[in-house]
C-alpha cells in the first residue's frame, strides 16, 4: 500500500435516507472522465428501474485552462423513483474534482442551498501555494455559505491501482455514487464491462478495482446514504441520447443516405450512424461542407432514396440556398437541425431554441417546409419515422428541429417494437402513363405523382427555376402563381390530417402555458406543482409548428391568460425602453399572435442551460397575480 494513502476505518452501518428524487452533478476540467462517470450511473440507475435524466455540462472552448471557473465539464443526473422527464432544479450534490470548476457552478446558482459537496483534497498539500490557498479559501468560503463539504482523497487512493490517476478516478468516483445511492453492485461491473469492452480483460478488472475502491471509501467514510425506490423494469429499455434516438429513428424508417459535415452538437447522430449504418444498408456521406452535404442529400433522393441531412444553426444557415431547389423540384427531404446558441458561431456546446423562424421563414421566396419539434428523447426516435413520411407523400422538405438539450440527455424509454409501417413502399418504376406531367398537380392537395429516373416514359428536364407542370422554365405570371400555389396546398393538406393538440390539465382555467420542443417535461412538471397548490395552470406543447394543427384556437380563447414558455430571446417588459409599440416577443409567441388575433404573452430564457420547472412556477405565480391587479 503506498505509506501516503489514508487508512480507511469501518464505519457502523447507518440507514439509507429514503428520497423521492435526487440531483448530482460530476464536475472536473475536460478529459478527466465525469460524462463517462455519470451517464455511467444513470444507466446503472435506468437499470434499476428509476427514473433518470441527464444533462451534460460542456465549457464553451473545446479545451479549456485546466482549473479554470468556466471550464467545468462534467454532467448532472436527475434520479427519481418515478418517471423523470427533465433536468429538474438545483442540485442535491455534487462532486468536484478541483475547487475552480466548482466555483463556477455556485455562481451560476446551480447548486441548492445546503447542498452537499464532494471535493477532491490533493489541492490541500499541492506544490504551489497559491492553488493551496485558493483551495482552502473556497472550502472555507464554501462551508460559510452553508455547503455541506466533505474532502475525498481521489488522487492518493486512485494512485493505489493506476499510474495516472486522471484516467481513473471517474470509476473511483462512480463506485463512491452507486454504494452512497445504493445501486446493484454487479449492474455497475456489467456496466463497466460494456464501456470498456474493446479493450482487454486487465483494462476492465483495473475499471472494476476503481469502482470496488470508490464504493468501500464511501462505506467508510461518509455519513450519509440515500435510496430512491425503484419500480422493476418490465419490459426491454433503450438509455440513449436524443442524438442516438435520431440516429436510430433514420435507419428505422428506412431512410438510406445520410449527408453530413460535423457541427456541434449535431455530429454524435452522424457518428452513431457511421458506426451501425452500413449494417442496415444505409452509407454516410461526409461532405467538404454543409452545402455539399444538403446538395448530396437532395440529389440522392431525386435519384430514388430517401435521405437526410443533419446539422446545427450555422450549417442550417448555408444548407438553405440548396433546401429552395428541394422546395421547388418537390424533392423529398430530411433535415434535422440541432440548434445551439446563436447567432453566428454563438454557444456551439449550449442550448437555445431560436432556430424556429429560420426553419419556417428562412429561405427567400416562399419556400413551404414543414417543421416538427421533438419533445423527448423517445420523440426524437419517432419524429424521424414521422419525417421520412411526410418527405415522401407529400413531396417536401422537412425540419426536425430538436437542440443541444436532447442532443446528449439520456432518458430511459420502451424499446420499439419495429413496424413495416414505418417504412415507404417500393418506389413505383412502372412506365409513366401516356400524358402524364412531372408537376401534374391536383387541385385540391397540390399533389402529384413522384417522377423517378429512368422511369420508362417519365424523362424530363429537373430545374430549381420556376417551371410549367412539365417541368419546363417559364415566366408567366400565371405559371408562376400556380406553382406557389400547388407548393401552399400540400401544407393545407397535411394540416388536414393533423389532431388538435392536448391539454395537459385542465380543459379550461387561468393561465395556459403554450411551449414547443424539448421544454415539455419541465413545463409539465411545473403545471403538475401549480395545480398541486391550487392553481387554475394548464399547458399545451405543439409538436406541429407548420403547419399548425386545428383546434389551436379554442384552446386559447378558453383560458384568461395565455403565455410561451421557450428557449429564445424575447424583450423584457420592465426594461426602460421596451413598451408594446417596439417589444419584441419569443418566437412561437409571435406567430401565434399574428395568427389568432389573441393577446399572448411570453416568458423566455436564453441563458445557454435548459430552462427549469421551478423558473416556469415563479413566471406563473407572477402572472398570475399580475392578471389579478388587472
Amino acid at each position: 500500500m503506498n505509506d501516503t494513502a489514508t487508512l480507511v476505518r469501518p464505519a457502523a452501518p447507518r440507514a439509507a435516507t429514503v428520497l423521492s428524487e435526487h440531483i448530482v452533478e460530476v464536475i472536473s476540467d475536460s478529459g478527466e472522465g465525469a460524462q463517462r462517470c455519470g451517464q455511467s450511473l444513470a444507466a446503472i440507475a435506468a437499470r434499476m428501474g428509476n427514473g433518470i435524466w441527464t444533462t451534460e455540462i460542456i465549457p464553451a472552448e473545446i479545451q479549456p485552462p485546466a482549473r479554470s471557473v468556466a471550464g467545468a465539464s462534467g454532467i448532472r443526473i436527475r434520479m427519481g423513483s418515478e418517471r423523470v422527464t427533465n433536468g429538474g432544479d438545483e442540485t442535491d450534490m455534487v462532486v468536484a474534482f478541483n475547487e475552480q470548476v466548482l466555483i463556477g457552478r455556485v455562481q451560476a446558482r446551480e447548486l441548492k442551498p445546503g447542498a452537499t459537496i464532494l471535493l477532491e483534497s490533493m489541492w490541500a498539500k499541492h506544490r504551489d501555494p497559491a492553488v493551496v490557498a485558493s483551495y482552502q479559501k473556497t472550502v472555507a468560503a464554501l462551508r460559510e455559505d452553508g455547503f455541506d463539504v466533505h474532502e475525498v482523497p481521489l488522487e492518493e487512493r486512485c494512485k493505489e491501482l493506476v499510474n495516472d490517476p486522471r484516467k481513473g478516478k471517474n470509476m473511483f468516483v462512480l463506485g463512491l455514487l452507486c454504494n452512497l445511492y445504493g445501486l446493484d453492485a454487479q449492474l455497475a461491473r456489467d456496466q463497466i464491462a460494456r464501456i470498456f469492452g474493446k479493450k482487454d480483460d486487465k483494462v476492465i478488472k483495473q475499471n472494476v478495482a476503481l469502482y470496488e475502491a470508490g464504493a468501500a471509501w464511501g462505506e467508510a467514510n461518509l455519513p450519509f446514504k440515500y435510496r430512491i425506490p425503484a419500480k422493476k423494469v418490465t419490459e426491454p429499455q433503450l438509455v440513449i441520447n436524443g442524438n442516438t434516438a435520431v440516429a436510430l429513428g433514420v435507419m428505422a424508417a428506412g431512410m438510406d443516405i445520410c449527408a453530413m459535415y460535423p457541427i456541434t452538437p449535431a455530429t454524435s447522430a452522424s457518428h452513431y450512424l457511421s458506426e451501425a449504418f452500413e449494417k442496415v444498408g444505409g452509407l454516410v456521406h461526409q461532405a467538404e461542407d454543409e452545402i455539399a452535404a444538403c446538395a448530396f442529400a437532395v440529389g440522392a433522393s431525386y435519384a430514388g432514396k430517401c435521405a437526410v441531412t443533419i446539422t446545427s444553426g450555422p450549417g442550417y444557415s448555408l444548407k438553405q440556398e440548396v433546401i429552395g431547389l428541394a422546395v421547388m423540384a418537390e424533392i423529398p427531404l430530411v433535415v434535422v437541425n440541432v440548434q445551439r446558441g446563436g447567432p453566428s458561431t454563438g454557444q456551439p456546446t449550449k442550448v437555445e431554441q431560436g432556430d424556429l423562424l429560420t426553419a419556417i421563414y428562412g429561405s427567400h421566396g416562399d419556400a413551404p417546409k414543414v417543421v416538427l419539434a421533438p419533445n423527448g428523447i423517445e420523440d426524437c426516435f419517432y419524429s424521424m419515422i414521422t419525417a421520412r413520411k411526410i418527405a415522401e407523400t407529400f413531396g417536401m422538405v422537412v425540419v426536425v428541429l430538436s437542440d443541444a438539450s436532447l442532443s446528449t440527455a439520456q432518458q430511459p424509454f420502451a424499446r420499439p417494437q419495429f413496424s413495416e409501417d414505418w417504412l415507404a413502399p417500393p418506389v413505383d418504376l412502372t412506365p409513366v402513363p401516356p400524358g402524364a406531367k412531372p408537376y401534374d398537380w391536383d387541385p385540391v392537395t397540390g399533389l402529384s405523382r413522384r417522377f423517378q429516373p429512368g422511369q420508362p416514359g417519365g424523362m424530363h428536364t429537373l430545374t430549381g427555376l420556376a417551371h410549367d407542370r412539365n417541368s419546363k422554365v417559364a415566366y408567366d405570371p400565371a405559371i408562376n402563381e400556380e406553382g406557389l400555389h400547388m407548393r401552399s396546398l400540400k401544407l393545407a393538406a397535411l394540416q388536414k390530417t393533423l389532431s388538435p393538440p392536448t391539454v395537459f390539465g385542465g380543459n379550461d382555467g387561468e393561465l395556459l402555458l403554450v411551449g414547443w420542443g424539448s421544454t415539455m417535461g419541465a413545463i409539465e412538471e411545473a403545471v403538475s406543482r401549480l395545480r398541486g397548490e391550487g392553481l387554475a395552470v394548464s399547458s399545451m406543447h405543439l409538436r406541429f409548428i407548420q403547419p399548425l394543427p386545428s383546434g389551436i384556437r379554442e384552446i386559447l380563447r378558453r383560458f384568461n391568460k395565455v403565455m410561451t414558455i421557450e428557449g429564445n430571446w424575447s424583450d423584457k417588459p420592465d426594461d426602460e425602453l421596451i413598451d408594446e409599440d417596439n417589444r419584441r416577443y419569443s418566437a412561437l409567441a409571435m406567430m401565434l399572435r399574428a395568427r389568432f388575433l389573441v393577446d399572448i404573452d411570453c416568458w423566455s430564457e436564453a441563458r445557454g442551460r435548459p430552462i427549469k420547472p421551478g423558473d416556469i412556477c415563479r413566471v406563473a405565480r407572477q402572472a398570475l397575480q399580475a392578471k389579478a391587479k388587472s
